[in-house]
């Protein structure tokens, strides 16, 4: 069984939880940006929280399912039509065989995650399906006329789609003004007195020139104390890097495993699926977070999200 695409739309790849354990390779791990819309969408499907699933970015695709089969929508809000018919998102929704789904432009977001009941049939490249663009690794971004096999879909009592959605309010933030919570890096106390404050009381644009590697950070100019030298050094999502021309680099999926410009902050992992949905234009500000609050919060919220898939789970098996 399998999907054509028509239209590829902006950027669609494949996506799971990502490609861990070779950073010491210098391989990154890639997978879906924004996490909990993937592991939410695969859950509404009744799929394993790492099936592999599309990342559509911006400008969705145009897919023709060519068997019948039930599908998800988490993340951005995005204009989807399935044969003329608006597609509701954060629920489950019945495909019939020879449907085609068109998706459209993202009202707001950067990310909406298509999960297929059964997952996405890829070969695991180094133990994930993942597309690592950057890098070329797993399979390259979608293509007009690319096949998508799926993978066997378990058994839900239902026959029909059931009735209920998702709450989004939890896992999409629809307010790019608030702000983001960043620890001090390594490096903090490295920048000038003016640019400490600056960090956290002045107002970023996220610049054009952005992708799943990093998002630069246009707006007020950083700037060290003083010359700096070091070597290069882990890093990892949510990174914030400065380079000499002062414009703050946050690394995302596909960042590098280590890097050499001065590392002057962490955004905080609960915030990095809100960073993951702020496109070109929007707005960053960051209010400062303690290492063992930013732990605290994720915690909880990998509870509630942990909470929230068990109940999805016990719904579509009664």
């Amino acid at each position: 069984m399998s999907i054509r695409v028509i239209k590829p739309g902006l950027l669609s790849s494949v996506q799971d939880c990502g490609r861990h354990g070779h950073a010491a390779l210098g391989v990154g791990h890639a997978g879906a940006m924004d996490l909990p819309a993937l592991r939410l969408a695969n859950a509404l499907v009744d799929n394993a929280a790492d099936a592999a699933a599309l990342e559509l970015t911006l400008l969705g695709p145009t897919l023709h399912f060519e068997m019948t089969t039930r599908i998800a929508l988490c993340g951005a809000d995005l204009d989807a039509r399935l044969d003329g018919i608006p597609v509701p998102m954060w629920c489950v929704v019945d495909v019939a065989a020879g449907s085609t789904l068109d998706a459209t432009r993202m009202r707001s977001g950067v990310r909406a995650i298509l999960a297929v009941a059964g997952g996405l049939a890829v070969t695991p490249v180094l133990g994930s399906a993942s597309a690592d663009i950057n890098a070329g690794l797993g399979p390259r971004a979608l293509h007009a006329d690319d096949l998508l096999a799926t993978g066997p879909a378990s058994a839900c009592r239902s026959t029909r789609a059931p009735s209920w959605s998702i709450d989004p309010r939890p896992w999409f933030d629809f307010d790019v003004e608030r702000p983001l919570r960043l620890i001090r890096g390594s490096h903090f106390e490295a920048l000038d007195s003016t640019s400490r404050l600056a960090l956290f009381d002045r107002v970023f644009r996220v610049s054009s020139d952005s992708n799943r590697v990093g998002l630069r950070l246009d707006g007020v100019v950083l700037a060290l104390a003083g010359p700096l030298e070091q070597v290069s050094e882990p890093v990892t999502t949510g990174t914030v890097q400065l380079p000499p021309a002062g414009q703050p680099i946050v690394l995302m999926a596909e960042h590098p495993t280590t890097g050499g410009y001065p590392r002057i902050g962490q955004v905080a992992a609960v915030d990095l699926p809100r960073l993951a949905q702020r496109r070109p234009g929007d707005h960053v500000r960051f209010s400062e977070i303690t290492l063992d609050d930013a732990f605290a919060r994720y915690r909880m919220q990998q509870r509630e999200l942990d909470t929230l898939i068990a109940a999805i789970h016990e719904r579509n098996h009664r």
